[in-house]
């Protein structure tokens, strides 16, 4: 029996293979320190977008010496000229208030003006782990499709989402919608078991899950929906996870005949493959390294039909 499917992502954190360079996980606390450094001495605002870049390229980073070689000398760099920038920000700052001292008549009893913060209106996506069902259940009330398309170079997939799964059908069609998973690609292919995708190396799919925190679901099972051939359900996290909760990036589709009942009631099956059987053939007959990613990825773009 294979093992259990986990979610191949902990939040924040890709799946990374060890038979890809760029794949291998330097486990180091360089530029949170660095971050914190400037941070503390600098107080620029902006900093913070600096560092997401940088923790999210830390992920990335291959262990080979001389590129962390490079990386330090970099940021190093990086620190000294924004603590010059900020220092000449901070002269010109005050000759500026010099000047305004000089030039502007003293007046008395001058009402001061109190500036309100003012909050934007949230994004009509803006999902995050607070509001999830909140959330899913309204998108879901205004997107009623059921029927999605997934194309690949090896030919196309095309699904039907359950309605007895609100949330999970709503997440998918929201995910769908945005862009998120033409980021993305078939991560994981297991011959007479999953396809699984949902996750990629790309930057801007790290950015798709910080943007929203890498929320998670609750789990919506069903005794009619069963780890059937063709059945998709979403991948989950195994520890610290006692209600199942689902991973809401991560998806993966039964491609053995006989089904995977061994995750009935582990995972929340959601919908099923209509047509394309025999492109899920092609994708789980991939050569792959030790870790189940194909060798050659396989990305995909999803469009939602009806």
């Amino acid at each position: 029996m294979h093992k259990l499917l986990k979610s191949h992502i902990l939040p924040a954190t890709p799946y990374l293979s060890a038979d890809k360079p760029a794949r291998q996980v330097v486990v180091s606390t360089l530029i949170t320190k660095f971050y914190y450094i400037i941070r503390v001495k600098t107080k620029l605002q902006n900093l913070k977008m600096i560092k997401d870049d940088y923790l999210i390229f830390e992920l990335y980073l291959p262990n080979h010496l001389p590129i962390m070689t490079m990386l330090k000398q970099f940021l190093n760099y990086t620190i000294l000229a924004l603590l010059l920038a900020s220092c000449d920000t901070k002269n010109n700052t005050v000759k500026e208030n010099n000047v305004n001292e000089i030039n502007t008549p003293i007046k008395q009893n001058t009402p001061v003006k109190v500036t309100k913060n003012v909050f934007k209106k949230k994004e009509s996506d803006s999902i995050d782990t607070k509001n999830v069902v909140e959330f899913l259940t309204k998108y879901g009330k205004l997107n009623k499709e059921t029927i999605v398309l997934i194309k690949t170079r090896l030919g196309e997939i095309k699904i039907r989402l359950y309605k007895d799964t609100p949330l999970h059908r709503a997440n998918f069609i929201f995910l769908s919608k945005i862009g998120y998973f033409d980021s993305t690609c078939f991560y994981r292919v297991v011959p007479d078991f999953i396809i699984q995708g949902g996750n990629s190396e790309r930057i801007t799919t790290m950015r798709y899950r910080n943007k929203y925190r890498n929320y998670k679901m609750p789990s919506e099972f069903k005794s009619n929906r069963k780890h059937k051939y063709g059945a998709i359900a979403m991948a989950r996290d195994w520890e610290n996870n006692p209600h199942k909760k689902s991973n809401p990036f991560e998806f993966y589709i039964i491609q053995s005949r006989d089904g995977g009942h061994h995750l009935d009631g582990e995972h929340t099956v959601f919908g099923e493959v209509i047509s394309g059987f025999s492109t899920m053939d092609k994708i789980v007959n991939l050569k792959t390294g030790s870790d189940e990613w194909p060798l050659d990825d396989v990305f995909m773009k999803v469009e939602v039909l009806d």
